[in-house]
């Protein structure tokens, strides 16, 4: 009897645990940073302790940083169950770090209208660098995806020259030239064509039943949302310069607190962002500098020699404030990068300027409003007397010898509640 159920419980139950399999799903749409290299970490190690059949990237990137890809690459080679990359959705682009990254997976799938390619190291602001510097980085790089193509069985000669031509291709190419294992029309399409593929992983070869398997797709939390959000060079260098703008304004005007505020919180983010990023500390140095060439032409006359100097430090600073990187992607938009300098330069040469002309204008109000101000005697001032001024009446004292009555006259002092004055010529 027992046997009889043990032989319904493989006939009948089979087919139900098959379809009880789960694909674990993520989705990596934009740079390749610390903050998706620690996804992707996460992802693999939670569905490998789920016993997912595999772990499915859909891939859509311009490109990243090598640091950040070099540790995804190692993450997926030393994965415990296969790790699928999709190039998705149609459209799409595995740019520069997405060439590696679609390579080293145990499976490469692209979706007819994506492309992949141009995995040349460039400098961070598309400059021409040094030579022998350029050179060693081409050559680090091609080694490095050549032995990837080589782990996976991959178009070795077409990885090299992704990395030293800048070649692209698409779909039908990749598939027809052994750089992709299929192309798939969707994602249910895929789990068929992957259903009965045996791939090795470091846990052992492992046989994927995918065919009627569920799809669990894991997010980002929102920390790594708002992490990977911050890992973007532009935004690193506008949190940087809103944090000197807060600091400064919160200097000027003491006891505002808001704009301190703001500013220290904007800083310590911008110092997250940059932490993630190749930073140049030369040209954060000169960011720093045309911040204080800034402030010295508010309060040193230089006839605007400073504030030129200022907008120099400040363009060049920020032209040099991402290393060279083989990612591609860690650049500094021109537009942001004219713009920021242009609002800098308006904001500490216009807004402060005029708030420190307000600071050195006469008071309006207390004991030195009156100084200079002119009004009229009500009798005669010898020299003791009254005035009338600003439709009040105070005492007065003449420092110019007997002031007779109507005749105007100018406050030269104040004590207390007495005026001194003297006739105004």
């Amino acid at each position: 009897m027992r046997r009889t159920l043990l032989y319904l419980f493989c006939i009948l139950g089979w087919p139900v645990l098959l379809w009880a399999q789960e694909v674990a799903s993520i989705k990596i749409d934009g740079s390749i940073n610390p903050t998706s290299a620690e996804f992707i970490q996460r992802s693999i190690r939670k569905a490998a302790e789920e016993h997912a059949q595999c772990l499915l990237i859909h891939l859509n990137t311009p490109g990243g940083l090598l640091k950040s890809t070099r540790v995804i690459v190692g993450d997926i080679i030393d994965a415990p169950l296969p790790v699928v990359v999709y190039v998705s959705p149609s459209g799409a682009h595995a740019g520069s770090a997405g060439v590696f990254i679609t390579l080293a997976a145990h499976v490469a799938v692209m979706m007819p209208g994506t492309n992949m390619g141009a995995a040349h190291p460039v400098g961070m602001q598309g400059m021409v660098g040094d030579t022998i510097m350029n050179e060693k980085s081409t050559n680090d790089a091609a080694a490095f995806i050549r032995t990837i193509a080589e782990k996976r069985n991959r178009n070795v000669q077409w990885a090299e020259e992704a990395v030293r031509k800048s070649v692209a291709i698409t779909a039908t190419e990749a598939l027809n030239k052994n750089i992709i294992d299929f192309v798939a029309v969707n994602e249910r399409e895929l789990l068929k064509l992957l259903d009965g593929r045996k791939l090795q992983t470091t846990s052992g070869i492992v046989t994927l039943h995918t065919s009627r398997a569920t799809v669990k797709t894991y997010e980002m939390g929102f920390i790594e949302n708002l992490l990977n959000i911050l890992s973007d060079p532009n935004i690193a260098y506008i949190l940087l310069l809103l944090g000197f703008y807060g600091i400064m304004f919160e200097l000027y005007s003491p006891g505002a607190i808001l704009p301190g505020i703001i500013g220290v919180i904007s800083l310590i983010l911008a110092f997250y962002s940059l932490h993630t990023l190749p930073i140049n500390y030369a040209g954060l140095a000169l960011i720093i500098f045309a911040i204080i060439l800034f402030i010295l032409e508010i309060k040193i006359v230089s006839h605007g020699m400073l504030a030129v100097g200022g907008i120099l430090s400040l363009l060049l600073g920020s032209m040099m404030l991402i290393r060279e990187d083989s990612g591609g992607i860690g650049r500094i938009s021109w537009s942001v990068i004219i713009s920021s300098t242009i609002v800098t330069a308006a904001f500490f040469l216009v807004v402060i300027g005029l708030g420190i002309k307000a600071q050195r204008a006469k008071p309006a109000t207390g004991q030195e409003a009156l100084l200079g101000e002119t009004g009229v005697s009500l009798g005669i001032l010898d020299p003791n007397g009254i005035v009338l001024l600003h439709g009040e009446i105070w005492k007065a004292v003449s420092n110019s010898g007997i002031i007779e009555k109507g005749a105007k006259i100018r406050v030269i002092n104040r004590k207390g509640f007495t005026l001194y004055v003297e006739r105004d010529v």
